[in-house]
């Protein structure tokens, strides 16, 4: 095979690779395209025409979204704030703790820190669905059931992933730059703090943009803990939408899903180099 027919079959294979990856991305984005059309729409066209685009008669215009956001006795901008102090507060406590857990962890060769690890990374893969009722009870029982406290029930689920990540970024930080800092008088807080800190930045952004995605979109945690009479995030909300005799008005459904996902769409697409980055740097050094 000469030169010229290599570069054809690789061109080729090029060509054939691009097609399937464009069918795949196709599929992934179909269902979002469909909220959006669908939010615009008339309630009764969303399920005879799902897949047309909104004009004429079809078109509602706002009123789905303002019909979403005024629907029933629970204000919107209520689930909304629950929605963003439970993310922000879950991220941050998960970010802080266990970053320092990884350190030591990763730091202290020990049968104990091994031990840890071990069951941080089992942790990963045992099913929500296996937990779930013994975990609302002991919420309840510990009074973890406010958006004040339910982030630190998302602690101890999103560990898991993040200690993960943290230790194999952490074993790539020369240890001598540790050594130098403990030398020039630095404690193990000012060592991790103002040392090892700042160098986990690249796992702490891909970290926290998992967990931000994983936490605002949550459903089934916040249904199971919360007070749904007076704490419901926006996925609670959106399940609530409901008429007389269980109707669903599906276009404002679909108009508050499209406001609850635009924020995280924006937020990963301004950040997903930042994913690459963070996952390469913490699961392949190391």
């Amino acid at each position: 095979m000469n030169k010229s027919q290599s570069l054809s079959s690789e061109q080729r294979s090029k060509t054939i690779l691009s097609i399937v990856l464009g069918i795949i991305c196709v599929i992934y984005v179909l269902p979002v395209l469909t909220v959006v059309l669908n939010s615009f729409k008339v309630n009764t066209y969303v399920k005879t025409d799902t897949f047309a685009i909104p004009r004429g008669e079809m078109w509602a215009g706002f009123q789905n979204f303002i019909k979403g956001m005024t629907f029933g006795n629970y204000p919107f901008w209520k689930s909304v704030l629950y929605s963003t102090s439970i993310t922000i507060l879950s991220t941050a406590m998960i970010l802080l703790f266990t970053s320092m857990a990884a350190w030591y962890i990763a730091r202290v060769n020990s049968v104990v820190c091994k031990g840890i690890y071990f069951l941080c990374v089992f942790s990963m893969v045992v099913p929500f669905q296996m937990v779930m009722f013994t975990l609302s009870k002991t919420a309840d029982k510990l009074h973890l059931n406010t958006p004040w406290s339910i982030p630190i029930v998302y602690l101890g689920f999103g560990a898991g992933l993040a200690i993960f990540m943290f230790v194999g970024f952490v074993k790539s930080i020369p240890l001598e730059i540790e050594e130098a800092a403990s030398i020039d008088g630095c404690g193990p807080l000012r060592t991790f703090f103002l040392v090892v800190f700042p160098m986990l930045k690249p796992t702490m952004i891909s970290v926290g943009i998992l967990e931000i995605m994983w936490v605002w979109n949550d459903y089934l945690l916040p249904y199971l803990v919360l007070d749904i009479n007076k704490y419901r995030t926006i996925p609670i909300h959106i399940q609530y939408l409901k008429g007389s005799y269980g109707t669903v008005d599906l276009g404002a459904t679909m108009a508050l899903i499209l406001l609850s996902i635009i924020p995280v769409i924006i937020f990963y697409l301004a950040c997903q180099k930042h994913i690459i980055k963070g996952v390469a740097a913490g699961a392949v050094k190391g």
